[in-house]
């Protein structure tokens, strides 16, 4: 019996919050690799690429924030999706460079990042479309997006998958007036002039990329603007490659092609946005 309360009772729920207590140990031993391995001292790209090494072979998950009846800030760390697992390498990485390593400095910072200007509210305070989570991102200067400056080409958005689809979401379902909330984001998204490289030109541009450099991957599936994520990985040959979580039945991993070969084998994808991590402040 004593077992079963234990099991009923596995998730925390401190100040909205969902977390397991094997959430927590992982969380932990992110934080004790960063001692292992002296990473507070690396630049912060190499430190979110130590982490994202770390991850290599967990399962790909989905929908894993979806829990809850009311939004929550969800710790899902037994099992990733590309933005999830793009979300934690960077949150784990300014914690560390921070010095700040309890959980609770984990989820503060896990918060930080995953909600429009770092507060979570309702589920439309969740950024959900990447390229408002770039352009919020910038904003808190978490990221820098460098890609204009690398060369890239003006690109502008034409998103409203969420809003056409509203069935898909459970919280769009069973809430209108968050649908007309999402609406007004995906029209300000609309508004603004993005830039990317084209995947054809993105060996070209390649030795300009950085280890632990963001990659936003652009997509031509109608009502969206990215539809994949991950971190560039630049291995002992100097050649940039791509580690990600892909796709449900797929692990973490790295890929084996370098990112213009990887993107040129996927005809949805049709380019790439560059955001280098900046240093936090402690």
């Amino acid at each position: 019996m004593k077992t079963l309360i234990i099991v009923l009772f596995a998730f925390v729920f401190t100040h909205a919050q969902i977390a397991t207590e094997e959430d927590k140990q992982i969380c932990k031993s992110k934080f004790d690799l960063a001692v292992s391995d002296s990473l507070s001292s690396k630049p912060i790209g190499d430190v979110i690429t130590a982490i994202g090494k770390s991850f290599l072979g967990l399962n790909y998950e989905a929908f894993t924030l979806e829990k809850g009846e009311t939004e929550t800030l969800v710790v899902h760390l037994t099992g990733l999706d590309c933005t999830t697992f793009l979300e934690n390498c960077v949150v784990f990485s300014r914690c560390i460079k921070k010095g700040k390593t309890s959980f609770e400095d984990y989820t503060k910072e896990l918060e930080f990042v995953r909600y429009r200007d770092g507060k979570m509210g309702e589920y439309p305070s969740r950024l959900h479309y990447f390229s408002d989570w770039i352009f919020n991102n910038t904003k808190k200067n978490i990221v820098e997006d460098v890609t204009k400056s690398i060369g890239g080409e003006p690109i502008k958005f034409k998103v409203g998958y969420m809003t056409k689809h509203p069935k898909s979401y459970r919280q769009l379902k069973e809430n209108e007036k968050f649908v007309a909330v999402v609406a007004k984001q995906e029209k300000e998204i609309n508004k603004r002039t993005y830039f990317y490289i084209p995947k054809e030109k993105v060996d070209a541009v390649e030795s300009k990329i950085h280890n632990g450099d963001l990659i936003a991957i652009t997509t031509n599936l109608e009502g969206l603007d990215i539809g994949h994520v991950g971190i560039a990985l630049k291995m002992d040959d100097g050649r940039i490659h791509f580690m990600h979580a892909p796709l449900v039945g797929s692990k973490v991993q790295i890929s084996e092609l370098p990112l213009g070969g990887y993107l040129a084998k996927i005809k949805k994808h049709t380019g790439i946005i560059v955001l280098r991590p900046q240093e936090p402040t402690k």
